[in-house]
């Protein structure tokens, strides 16, 4: 979040490493863009916590970022455990990445002058097109033909089947849209508003002073420390939001219902 004229220029990707090719008369734009940077940042970021909390291991007292590790880590486990069951503990490595992912990328965007990767359509909707990919290939190896069984709801009239049939279907693949579509716009509508608000109050500075200059940006302060702290609870519960309705594809595929 930094201060531009246009609240929506804080979302423009910038080439950190331009990478251009011609390949039979096409140009390809492979460039390394800010959003990847602050995506490896995040990763950075988590690992230095990992490496705090291993380096001090073997303790007979746990530290306080071990005590955080592990109400992180049980949290997401506990998640798996109640929304899977026992078969999805295999898949928990994968969970725990996703929401790690998404939880890291939401809140390095609140730190000023920074990028926030999941503010953009491509890479939430790349990340929810995995997980339906994946999901779907589980369901169909482990169930095969059965997993049509999926698109019928048990006990449907037979002649209601080609319209639930379709129902269905539409309601399966809009799955991949729907979690991406929700989250980028969640991070991009609440950035945006926390961008009009700061960028309201610095652009009071330079026509007030004295008494009237605090009576017009207190408020103003107030307001933007709210929703900053609003967002971080907005960026743990997208993140959660994300994570859970993952869960819930996994079991679905795994039992199909």
């Amino acid at each position: 979040m930094s201060i531009f004229h246009s609240p929506l220029e804080q979302f423009t990707l910038v080439p950190v490493l331009p990478i251009e090719l011609e390949i039979g008369g096409y140009y390809y734009d492979l460039s390394f863009t800010n959003s990847g940077l602050y995506m490896m940042f995040s990763l950075f970021i988590f690992l230095k916590v990992l490496q705090m909390v291993t380096e001090s291991g073997g303790l007979l007292m746990p530290t306080r970022w071990q005590s955080v590790l592990e109400l992180y880590y049980d949290f997401i486990l506990n998640m798996v455990k109640e929304q899977v069951g026992k078969p999805g503990r295999k898949y928990f490595p994968y969970i725990f990445t996703i929401f790690t992912f998404i939880l890291f990328n939401n809140i390095i965007g609140l730190i000023p002058y920074t990028f926030t990767p999941t503010s953009h359509a491509s890479i939430t909707m790349s990340v929810s097109c995995a997980i339906f990919l994946g999901v779907t290939i589980i369901g169909v190896m482990k169930h095969k033909i059965h997993f049509l069984g999926f698109f019928l709801p048990p006990g449907a009239p037979i002649f209601l089947a080609p319209f639930l049939i379709v129902i269905e279907m539409v309601s399966y693949f809009f799955r991949a849209i729907s979690l991406g579509v929700r989250l980028f716009a969640n991070m991009l509508s609440g950035h945006c508003l926390l961008q009009i608000l700061a960028g309201f109050g610095w652009q009071m500075i330079p026509n007030l002073s004295g008494f009237s200059l605090f009576a017009a940006l207190t408020p103003i302060i107030m307001v933007v420390t709210a929703v900053f702290f609003l967002e971080i609870g907005v960026s743990f519960l997208q993140a959660y939001v994300f994570t859970i309705l993952t869960c819930i594809y996994f079991k679905d595929a795994i039992e199909l219902h």
